[in-house]
């Protein structure tokens, strides 16, 4: 004899609720619903320290170039599945898989030394000085200036002295 409180869903009605379980769970297979909102172009910054640069989105297309600095900031400049195309400071354009980015934000001082300053104005104390190629955790931008952190030192400098962030982009 059956409980009056458990009720039977009849078979035909199985599919739909699986169905509404995906839509409800606002994912595919392998994509999470908060990736589908993410901007393209946008930087990201390399998880590992070695990362393979393919010609084309899956394994089967051969690697062009291997990037070899773990928190090197890049660009996803285009998406398809689970497969990001990137683009490095130097204009190298691959793809790799989303796994081998991390959204932590870095930026890569270019052009030649550059002092960090206390504050966002060329006038304020120098705090440390920044050689090209240095890779620094970015932690805000305001106006024309973006605070950064490398070895312990916090500092600011132009957004123009580095590369990783948009001329307009709000970092809070």
């Amino acid at each position: 004899m059956h409980s009056p409180f458990r009720r039977r869903l009849p078979v035909f009605c199985w599919p739909w609720w699986l169905a509404l379980l995906v839509l409800l769970h606002g994912m595919a297979p392998g994509v999470h619903a908060a990736e589908k909102a993410l901007p393209v172009p946008r930087f990201v910054s390399l998880r590992a320290d070695e990362v393979n640069l393919r010609s084309g989105p899956g394994e089967r297309y051969p690697i062009d170039w291997v990037l070899t600095r773990k928190g090197l900031p890049v660009e996803i400049v285009q998406e398809f599945d689970v497969w990001r195309q990137i683009r490095d400071s130097q204009g190298s354009v691959g793809w790799v898989h989303q796994r081998m980015v991390t959204g932590t934000r870095t930026v890569i001082v270019t052009g030649e030394t550059r002092t960090l300053h206390a504050d966002p104005d060329p006038a304020s104390p120098a705090v440390a000085r920044a050689e090209p190629g240095l890779i620094a955790r970015l932690l805000e931008c305001r106006g024309a200036w973006c605070r950064i952190e490398a070895n312990d030192r916090k500092g600011w400098l132009r957004r123009g002295e580095v590369w990783g962030v948009y001329a307009d982009e709000a970092v809070p």
